[in-house]
């Protein structure tokens, strides 16, 4: 096409924005960004017995999370809105009215009951279910004594009843439908309002969109479009048709399989540049092997006919393998500060707030390796913040060790700790482990012992590390509680 690329992502505010839309708008966005295009938010909103409150502005968040910034739509403008499609109700009703004119559409007066019924009548045939025409050649006469009864009709689309309908998709290649297995479908309800096959069609046109990327399951009703299209002598737009997000059963990506919403995701602490290398390669691919990439290497390199035809499985070990490589990649200020909300929010409640956000620089080198999502720094961090741990005294004991020798152990690390001038590595390592040798006992067991006092966990970061962080006073105090665990349970 020589006209420029303006693509829209066009959501219906009916609730949380799914991982599966976002993905479309992002390659809507990157589409844009690669070719120097015009990226355009427009809100679908003319179903209006399915709209829920805040909609509009979850998906905005989504998005803005994310970094898909849009060119024109709600907030930005641009010489083509409003970009709320309940702001355009006018535009659809004269093209309803201009194809009822030129005979290419019709009103069908047609009760609910009757058309309900009239489903039944084809599911008990077993034919498959559609409209069978009963208003298309209603005379004048007819027509008015509807109107006077009162009836509010809709406008159907008249569907030619023979012939074919052809395009080409950019992914799936060249498409025929055959028209008589397309009934004629509704353009616009009793009540003014569009349908999406109207209304999707009028704005599209008007706003001179380039490409229409959506996902497979409107493959159906591209022949609809473009014999709307067609019938208003509109040029149609360029179709990329993406297979759907899939879960482990290969099934569409519904909330059985978990989280489907991209806010969800930002909640449970995924990081938005993981979120956005990972659904990028959900469906399109800059090689075989290629996995981690950069936001700015995705724009460069993308292309419409690197998308593929199978549907793109969502790999949520894949999604928190590649989480926790960004994470690493953070430097420690950048971490700190994105995941102090998450501290704020997850330690227990006896934890005082708000937290010393310098304390919180010095744990994050020592988890950074261990977490996989920003959520999960309460749950390897949560000792360096409570005052009391809990466990079992059992856990005092390591392999091949007694009661007696653990609390032999913790008896000389307090004495020797308390007399360190100062609580640093080298001289926290130096110490222990002579105190190790003179107790006759491995390093490594003497470390379990002080790590479990310490932590109440029998895996930790490096012990020593820890320790400094937790400060001498804190480590003694703890020591002192597992020395008294021990005593009061030598029946271990």
């Amino acid at each position: 096409m020589d006209k420029p690329v303006r693509v829209r992502f066009a959501p219906s505010p009916t609730g949380r924005p799914h991982v599966g839309n976002i993905r479309t708008a992002m390659f809507d966005w990157l589409l844009a960004r690669h070719t120097g295009g015009t990226f355009i938010l427009r809100i679908e909103d003319t179903d209006v017995e399915r709209r829920v409150e805040g909609a509009v502005e979850y998906m905005m968040d989504a998005l803005n999370w994310l970094g898909l910034d849009w060119d024109e739509g709600p907030g930005k403008g641009g010489d083509y809105g409003p970009y709320y499609q309940s702001q355009r109700l006018e535009l659809y009703q004269d093209a309803a009215a201009k194809l009822v004119a030129q005979g290419d559409a019709y009103y069908c007066y047609c009760s609910p009951e009757r058309l309900d019924a009239m489903r039944k009548e084809q599911e008990a045939r077993k034919q498959s279910p559609g409209y069978d025409r009963l208003c298309r050649n209603l005379s004048p006469q007819e027509r008015a004594a509807k109107e006077a009864a009162g009836i509010k009709p809709v406008v159907r689309f008249k569907v030619p009843l023979e012939g074919q309908t052809k395009f080409h998709d950019i992914i799936y290649g060249d498409i025929t439908c055959e028209n008589s297995n397309i009934d004629d479908f509704v353009m616009l309800k009793s009540d003014g309002y569009p349908t999406y096959h109207l209304a999707n069609v009028v704005d599209d046109y008007a706003m001179k969109i380039s490409h229409v990327i959506r996902d497979e399951g409107w493959i159906s009703s591209a022949p609809r479009h473009l014999m709307m299209y067609k019938a208003l002598n509109y040029e149609p737009p360029q179709y990329v048709h993406h297979p759907v997000i899939v879960g482990s059963d290969r099934a569409k990506l519904s909330k059985r399989h978990g989280a489907t919403s991209l806010l969800d995701f930002r909640n449970m602490g995924y990081l938005p540049e993981a979120m956005f290398n990972f659904l990028a390669l959900m469906g399109w691919s800059l090689d075989d092997k290629t996995e981690i990439m950069t936001r700015q290497q995705v724009v460069e390199n993308f292309s419409l006919e690197r998308m593929g035809k199978t549907g793109a499985f969502f790999n949520i070990e894949k999604l928190d393998w590649m989480n926790g490589v960004y994470i690493r990649g953070l430097t420690v200020e950048d971490l700190t500060n994105r995941v102090l909300p998450f501290l704020e929010k997850d330690l227990p409640p006896e934890v005082k707030r708000p937290l010393d956000i310098n304390y919180i620089r010095q744990i994050m080198p020592l988890i950074r390796e261990r977490i996989k999502t920003l959520k999960d720094a309460a749950t390897y961090a949560d000792f360096f913040f409570v005052d009391k741990l809990e466990y079992e005294a059992s856990m005092l004991i390591g392999k091949k060790m007694t009661t007696e020798t653990a609390l032999a152990a913790l008896k000389g690390a307090e004495e020797k700790l308390s007399s360190l001038e100062s609580f640093d590595h080298d001289l926290l390592e130096d110490s222990l482990r002579h105190l190790a040798d003179d107790l006759g006992i491995k390093t490594g067991q003497l470390f379990n012992v002080l790590r479990v006092a310490c932590t109440a966990r029998d895996a930790t970061p490096p012990l020593f590390e820890t320790m400094v962080v937790l400060g001498k006073e804190r480590c003694l105090k703890r020591i002192k509680i597992a020395i008294s665990k021990l005593g009061n349970n030598s029946n271990l």
